[in-house]
C-alpha cells in the first residue's frame, strides 16, 4: 500500500477505491483505514465517488511517534475537569494538517470529508485550518470540543476509567467489551471480533491511541471558528452514544451556519449497518449542496 510523507517526516498511509468525486474519510480514535467497514465504502464508490481512507499518525501502518503520553487517568481526568492538557506532541490540527498534507500529495485541490468521532474533530479543524480543501464537510458523532456538549456519561468513566493498557492478547475482548457498552442496539459482537481480530493483526500500537487521546485533551474549542465554516455541512449522531453524548452532535450542528441535523434514535457510538443506506443517501445530498 502507498504512504505519503505530509509533513515534519509524518508519513501517512492510504488507500483510494472508486472513481468519481473525491471523498476524504477520516477515521476515529485508535481505529485503523481498514475500520471502515468495506461494504460501507463500496456504497460511496457505487454512488460515484472516489473514496480516500488512511491511517492517522500514530496508528496502523502510518508514523509512530516518540513523546510520552500521559497516564489514561490523567487524561480521563483533563477531559472530567475541562481542563485542556498542556506539553503534549501534538493535537487536532496537527493531525488535520496530516488529512490536508494527504489531498495535497494526491494532486487533490479539495475533496469532499465525512469524519467519525475524533475523525469529526479533524475533520472540522481541516475545514477550520484548509477551507479551500473541503468541498463539503460530515461530522459524525463527534464534538465541538468545546467541554461542555458531548462528553461521555459518567457510566463511561466507572465502566472504562480505569482500564488496563492492553496487550495483544487482550485487545480484542477487551476492545469488544468496550464497543459493546458504547454501540447501540445493532452492534455484532461476533462480526466485531472478527474485523478487530484483523485490526490487531494489521497494528497494535496502544501508545499511539494515548497519544491521540491526549491530543483530544490539548486541542483548543472550535465552536467559534466553526461559525466562519461556509461549506455545505452534515451532522450525524446516535441519539443513545454514551461516549460522545448527543448534545455534541446538536452543539456541532449549532456552530455552522446553515448545517443540517441527522440523529438517529438506534445509533450508539457505531455505525449500525441498517442506517448505512440512510447515512449513504444524507451525505451524498449533502455533497450536492457543494
Amino acid at each position: 500500500m502507498p504512504q505519503a510523507t505530509v509533513q515534519d517526516g509524518i508519513e501517512i498511509e492510504y488507500e483510494v477505491v472508486g472513481e468519481g468525486e473525491p471523498l476524504l474519510f477520516v477515521m476515529g480514535l485508535g481505529g485503523q483505514l481498514v475500520d471502515w467497514p468495506d461494504e460501507f465504502v463500496e456504497l460511496f464508490v457505487e454512488a460515484g465517488f472516489q473514496v480516500i481512507r488512511f491511517d492517522n499518525r500514530d496508528v496502523g501502518l502510518s508514523t509512530q511517534t516518540s513523546w510520552k503520553p500521559p497516564s489514561h487517568r490523567r487524561a480521563i481526568w483533563a477531559f472530567i475537569r475541562r481542563k485542556p492538557l498542556k506539553d503534549v506532541g501534538y493535537t487536532v490540527n496537527d493531525m488535520a494538517d496530516d488529512a490536508a498534507g494527504l489531498l495535497a500529495h494526491l494532486k487533490l485541490d479539495s475533496a469532499h470529508v465525512v469524519g467519525m468521532s475524533m475523525g469529526g474533530m479533524i475533520a472540522q479543524a481541516l475545514t477550520i485550518r484548509h477551507p479551500l480543501r473541503v468541498r463539503s464537510l460530515c461530522s459524525v458523532m463527534s464534538n465541538t470540543g468545546d467541554r461542555k456538549n458531548g462528553g461521555f456519561s459518567w457510566s463511561m468513566v466507572r465502566q472504562f476509567g480505569n482500564r488496563p493498557t492492553p496487550t495483544r492478547e487482550t485487545a480484542v475482548d477487551g476492545a469488544a467489551e468496550m464497543f459493546e457498552a458504547i454501540s447501540g442496539p445493532w452492534f455484532d459482537s461476533d462480526v466485531y471480533r472478527v474485523n478487530a481480530e484483523e485490526s490487531v493483526k494489521r497494528s497494535f500500537t496502544p501508545v499511539g491511541t494515548a497519544r491521540q487521546t491526549a491530543a483530544i485533551s490539548a486541542s483548543p474549542d472550535r465552536t467559534a471558528q466553526l461559525g466562519q465554516v461556509s461549506c455545505p455541512t452534515l451532522v450525524v449522531h446516535g441519539m443513545v452514544d454514551p461516549l460522545v453524548q448527543p448534545s455534541g452532535g446538536t452543539a456541532t450542528a449549532a456552530a455552522v451556519p446553515g448545517s443540517r441535523l441527522l440523529m438517529f434514535p438506534d445509533m450508539g457510538h457505531d455505525l449500525p449497518e441498517p442506517r448505512w443506506e440512510e447515512m449513504r443517501d444524507a451525505i451524498v445530498a449533502n455533497t450536492r449542496r457543494a
